[in-house]
């Protein structure tokens, strides 16, 4: 394979949900990458249930990994277990929504 799971979370970092100032992956919403020999397999979130951009967003996140995986294929599941919360952002996220003095 030509590529690596970290080629995956940087294609990832550059998707943005249009109403958060944060990319896709600080702010939590990816769950796993599974990378083997004939597929790739990203289990990923949202905030809401009801986030108007889903569909957009999960057609994103399957495209920039296929653009990076080439000949292997590429699946996107959608998770809601465990729920997102806020404390599956990264430090550079809190900042950028200036959630810091929240205790985590």
């Amino acid at each position: 394979m030509k590529f690596t799971k970290d080629d995956i979370i940087a294609g990832l970092k550059t998707i943005y949900d249009p109403e958060i100032p944060v990319n896709i992956w600080d702010m939590g919403l990816i769950y796993d990458i599974d990378i083997n020999t004939d597929s790739v397999v990203i289990k990923m979130t949202f905030t809401s249930p009801t986030c108007p951009m889903m569909e957009e967003l999960l057609e994103q996140v399957r495209s920039v990994a296929q653009s990076i995986a080439g000949d292997v294929p590429v699946r996107v599941d959608l998770v809601w277990d465990p729920p997102w919360d806020l404390s599956r952002m990264s430090d550079a996220a809190r900042i950028e929504l200036d959630l810091t003095n929240m205790g985590w």
